[in-house]
């Protein structure tokens, strides 16, 4: 894996950290997790796609 996608990776898990500990301490927010899941899905692009 390249060191951008182990970057994204890293901040996708923090965002998840975040966006959890938010919840947590003021209640669910939609758009948080949504913009959560969309970093996640540009993660899993980023790791999967194969260098040209």
């Amino acid at each position: 894996m390249p060191g951008s996608a182990k970057a994204m990776a890293a901040i996708t898990v923090g965002g998840l950290v975040v966006a959890t500990a938010y919840t947590a301490a003021l209640g669910g927010s939609g758009w948080l997790w949504f913009s959560w899941v969309v970093l996640a899905l540009v993660t899993i692009g980023i790791v999967t796609a194969r260098p040209s």
